[in-house]
């Protein structure tokens, strides 16, 4: 497999994982705004602040994998983001930083 497949794997899981940050902190957001006029409280939003924001971190720093610098800042974001979409995040991180690393060998 050459390098150019797998970075841009690692772009597609970055991209993939970013929409999905950004569509669950959403949903997540929302609803939590939703039981905040039922009495529950505005904690849960937060944390759906900080995913969306982690997924646009993530949309923006997908089209740059396969750097050194944006492979450690994606593995950074879907460790801060979590779930699903942290994941996939993380794992084209991971793939980007492995790109990188063979380069220099």
């Amino acid at each position: 497999m050459s390098s150019t497949s797998v970075s841009t794997i690692a772009y597609y899981l970055a991209v993939i994982g970013g929409i999905l940050m950004v569509l669950l902190a959403l949903l997540g957001f929302f609803g939590s705004f939703g039981r905040f006029y039922f009495g529950w409280g505005f904690g849960f939003a937060y944390g759906g602040i900080v995913t969306l924001i982690m997924g646009i971190i993530a949309i923006i720093g997908a089209r740059n994998a396969g750097t050194l610098v944006w492979a450690v800042v994606l593995i950074i974001v879907g460790l801060i983001g979590g779930g699903l979409g942290g994941l996939l995040v993380l794992l084209g991180g991971v793939l980007g930083l492995v790109v990188v690393l063979s380069k220099k060998a």
